[in-house]
């Protein structure tokens, strides 16, 4: 996990860097089914032509354009240790 929280906000402006000619709008919210984590798409305008890219909500509540990796059962070692 990240140490740091990166937020949605700071994320649209690195990636769409919006403005008052050129917003950047969001256009579906929900709920990825394997992990039930927030996933967020947006849309923007840039120079070279509309960008739509989607954010997804880490477990440490940081958003990124990866998707998390749902947890796989393991198994622990110590649980069978006499």
């Amino acid at each position: 996990m990240n140490s740091y929280c990166v937020s949605l906000r700071s994320l649209v402006d690195k990636w769409l860097a919006p403005t008052l000619s050129m917003p950047a709008r969001v256009t579906q919210v929900g709920r990825v089914l394997a992990t039930h984590g927030r996933f967020v798409r947006l849309e923007g305008c840039t120079s070279t032509g509309p960008l739509t890219i989607v954010f997804f909500r880490d477990d440490d509540g940081s958003w990124s354009v990866f998707p998390p990796v749902p947890a796989s059962p393991a198994m622990c070692g110590r649980l069978f240790v006499n």
